[in-house]
């Protein structure tokens, strides 16, 4: 009888090269699976290993135009942005693999795949929810959720035994101490040192981006053009180099920003399954292209429109963070979201300078701003005399408040002791 097959989502690293031997000696025939979006990986180096392990065969996919075209650019499109701070780089990585994996297994008749994945992260559940939509009949194997595997590997002392025992080739350079998810949009930091909130991250952690403090004395300067929403050109001002490829504006922003020291963030968040993690992230193109969509989309929009759009965008961040980037409400509110960007086309400039993206300037003959009608220097067609009826409209509902229950005192509500203004 034929062994059953396994698709392994592997990395190389210490912990997928023990579960792909774990797996083995559990009578399986493993496929190794390997999704170049962007990272930087020794692919070769990487496959060499997984057969020399043991496994039948390994799969490397490039899927990095796929990732960015069909990711990354929907989420600058719809402005996707979790808890105000966390641009989603590993978030949209893992439909993007998934997608990759669940082709793999159709294609060698797999009908189990694996991952490494720990039981307290966001990415068993990303990975498993969209093969899940996916392949509904896919069957999954997490062994750091298994009790057998748990017992008998308790963490990286028990894997570094195990691969010793089984010749399996472990890095001789020392672990750094914390984890990193990398490829062509971000690149994440977490777990090790950066577990306590307390204690700031080093500056050798970061591979992006530079310190703004040691970024050029000179901004660099970019005019980014946008066609409903999506970003299909940017020019460097000063040389006049110009970019149409979604990867290739990626990568020039990604450099730009990245020598600027631009998408730096160090923040607490909430993972889906309910404990807070600190991570910390890079992401210095998409930041550029995040403040330059922004701008535009205020520019162009209706207010309520916008409004309206936001929260859309809001409720959209939080499917992808949790995983649910195929679900059915998620694509709902993609098409809605997209409906409302058909007129955000136009031209925006930025500056990269020390940290800091700024819109300078933007054009579009779909704005809904009226230069003459905004203007301090003419009425235009706007009559300053309404404005008296639109005041006392709307100051009816504040004159009855204070006729029901008098003036609303808010200072008294800011006001502090001596006492309450120590730290706790």
């Amino acid at each position: 009888m034929s062994k059953e097959k396994v698709l392994l989502a592997y990395s190389g690293g210490l912990d997928t090269s023990c579960i792909l031997k774990w797996l083995l000696e559990q009578d399986y025939e493993v496929i190794c699976f390997m999704a170049d979006v962007g990272q930087t990986e020794d692919f070769a180096a990487a496959r060499e290993k997984a057969l020399k392990i043991g496994a039948s065969d390994v799969v490397v996919k490039c899927m990095k135009d796929f990732f960015v075209e069909k990711f990354v650019w929907p989420a600058v499109q719809m402005g996707l942005i979790y808890e105000d701070r966390y641009l989603l780089g590993t978030s949209l990585a893992r439909p993007c693999i998934s997608k990759g994996l669940m082709d793999v297994a159709v294609q060698r008749g797999c009908t189990l795949i694996s991952h490494g994945a720990t039981g307290k992260g966001n990415d068993q559940i990303r990975f498993e929810l969209s093969c899940y939509a996916l392949n509904p009949s896919i069957r999954v194997i997490a062994p750091w959720r298994m009790e057998t595997f748990c017992q008998r590997f308790q963490g990286r002392s028990d894997l570094l035994e195990y691969a010793k025992r089984f010749n399996i080739p472990v890095s001789a350079t020392p672990k750094a101490p914390w984890s990193m998810d990398a490829n062509i949009m971000h690149i994440s930091y977490e777990s090790g040192i950066l577990e306590d909130p307390s204690v700031a991250a080093p500056e050798e952690i970061y591979q992006l981006t530079q310190s703004p403090t040691r970024a050029p004395d000179t901004p660099t300067v970019a005019e980014i053009v946008f066609k409903a929403g999506l970003p299909v050109r940017v020019t460097e001002l000063v040389s006049g180099r110009t970019m149409e490829k979604p990867l290739d504006i990626l990568t020039f922003l990604n450099k730009a920003g990245g020598e600027h020291g631009v998408g730096r963030i160090d923040i607490v968040e909430n993972r889906f399954i309910g404990l807070k993690s600190r991570g910390v992230y890079e992401t210095p193109g998409v930041t550029v292209l995040h403040c330059a969509h922004r701008d535009l989309e205020i520019y162009c929009l209706d207010r309520e429109v916008l409004r309206v759009k936001k929260y859309l965008a809001d409720r959209m961040a939080d499917y992808v963070y949790n995983g649910y980037w195929y679900a059915p409400e998620a694509e709902y509110v993609r098409k809605c979201i997209i409906e409302s960007q058909k007129n955000v086309s136009g031209k925006v400039v930025v500056e990269m300078f020390k940290g800091h993206v700024m819109v300078t300037s933007r054009e579009s003959i779909n704005s809904v701003y009226n230069q003459e009608l905004a203007s301090m220097e003419v009425h235009g067609n706007f009559s300053p005399y309404s404005s008296t009826g639109f005041i006392e409209i709307n100051a009816v509902r504040l004159r009855e408040h204070h006729r029901v229950f008098g003036t609303a005192n808010m200072t008294k509500h800011f006001s502090r002791t001596e006492s309450d203004m120590k730290l706790i």
